[in-house]
């Protein structure tokens, strides 16, 4: 028997700030205990209903700043307290597992024991002298089990890339050493960074947007730091990052209709794979949201689920791509046959290959100030998030608003998405047509 878990808010307890605390309410067998979460929350930002801290959208803050004045805490710390609910769901889920696994039946009192044993250690306030990749660690431990698994990787990658550059300078790198001046050196040496396979003799480097990503990954991680108390150098905050623009890979509705209609009667395989991906062509969700979707998060003609990267409820509308393959599989507990991300990856490839998905698609990057082009055949770079970025482009050639679109997407901001609008040749064609009437 699994205990019940539930957060609430002691509405009896308030500190100066207006704050409550939370508590996790664990029942099991007729007998309920609370345990202190350590979180303060002022009532506005809970959602009992749905168990987690509410977005404090700018419209909310304005609103709750009009009563609590500056007392409000910021963005990142709320997500940070959010992770830090999931994390002791997570790990009072762990304790049942260990003792269901070794026959022993369980109380309240033992769960609350075990847990109160396992508390991870809250982070210490840090002296400068700390390394940043040391810290680095800590991060990754504390959020494995509240993270997507691929998620963590950049930051290992960081960690790997600052020990490189630790190595070749022969300088420590400290938190109040990171200023502009080792943002740009650190820039310049991933620039330059190169590693030879011993194997192939291959010659492996990175490119513009990877060198982005991990810069923007270090300011994030500084930002962290400096919101747990280390005292961080502000130096960094006037180093820009330049961004390269990244190729949209999209279906288009003609190879959307012929993977849809493809005959794979015979490859129950490949089946599988080409219901998954083009429902995620036709409702926009990310192979992760796929992955955590259930029989009851679909509601008549729409789906509700909270995005498990942005903990953000959707509603999206199903039609009919969407529509008949779940009644496809409406005999399964679950709504779609999933399998694992790398393995999806690889077949969808193998599906695209099949369905004769080849046309060349120009790849440009950047190393540096150097261009480097690459054709490939678009079998071969279409992904799991390719679902995704077909969804969003062929919403906005029907003619769907782009508002409309990133609210079934669930982008925050205009500036993430904006790269999809973009006049296609279909978009022109279709508005041109619109306005003028087709051709005779």
């Amino acid at each position: 028997m699994e205990a019940s878990l539930r957060y609430e808010l002691r509405r009896d307890l308030k500190n100066k700030r207006g704050e409550q605390p939370l508590t996790l309410l664990i029942h099991l067998a007729s007998q309920r205990r609370k345990i202190a979460t350590g979180i303060n929350l002022v009532p506005e930002l809970w959602s009992l209903e749905d168990q987690q801290i509410l977005n404090l959208t700018t419209k909310l803050k304005i609103q709750l700043q009009k009563k609590y004045g500056d007392n409000l805490p910021n963005k990142q710390s709320l997500i940070q307290c959010q992770d830090d609910l999931i994390d002791l769901k997570n790990r009072v889920r762990k304790i049942e597992e260990d003792f269901r696994s070794k026959g022993i039946t369980y109380s309240v009192e033992m769960l609350v024991e075990k847990i109160r044993g396992s508390n991870t250690v809250k982070i210490k306030k840090e002296e400068p002298n700390n390394l940043v990749y040391d810290f680095i660690d800590r991060y990754i431990q504390e959020h494995e089990l509240t993270r997507v698994k691929g998620s963590l990787v950049v930051y290992k990658s960081l960690k790997y890339h600052l020990k490189n550059y630790e190595a070749k300078t022969r300088t420590k790198i400290r938190f109040d050493k990171i200023d502009y001046t080792f943002m740009q050196s650190f820039q310049n040496f991933l620039i330059g960074w190169e590693k030879v396979h011993e194997t192939t003799g291959t010659v492996n480097t990175l490119n513009n947007i990877t060198i982005a990503k991990q810069l923007s990954t270090l300011k994030t991680f500084l930002g962290y730091a400096k919101r747990l108390g280390i005292k961080v150098n502000d130096g960094y905050k006037d180093f820009s990052i330049k961004r390269d623009k990244l190729e949209v890979i999209a279906l288009t509705q003609m190879e959307l209709d012929l993977l849809f209609n493809y005959n794979l009667q015979l490859n129950k395989r490949l089946d599988q794979v080409r219901d998954v991906f083009c429902f995620s062509c036709a409702t926009g969700f990310r192979f992760s949201d796929l992955q955590q979707l259930k029989r009851e998060h679909i509601k008549d003609m729409e789906i509700r689920l909270t995005i498990k990267k942005t903990k953000e409820p959707l509603i999206v509308p199903l039609n009919r791509y969407s529509k008949d393959i779940l009644k496809k599989y409406e005999e399964l507990a679950s709504p779609l046959p999933m399998i694992s991300n790398q393995k999806f990856n690889k077949y969808v490839k193998e599906l695209c290959k099949l369905a004769g998905i080849d046309d060349p698609i120009e790849i440009i990057r950047y190393k540096g100030a150097s261009k480097q082009s690459t054709i490939y055949r678009k079998h071969e770079i279409i992904s799991a998030h390719t679902g995704r970025k077909t969804f969003a482009t062929l919403s906005l050639e029907k003619g769907i608003p782009a508002e409309t679109v990133m609210k079934i997407t669930g982008h925050a901001d205009y500036k993430s998405f904006q790269r999809y609008v973009k006049v296609t040749e279909e978009r022109k064609r279709n508005e041109m047509q619109k306005a003028w009437g087709a051709p005779l």
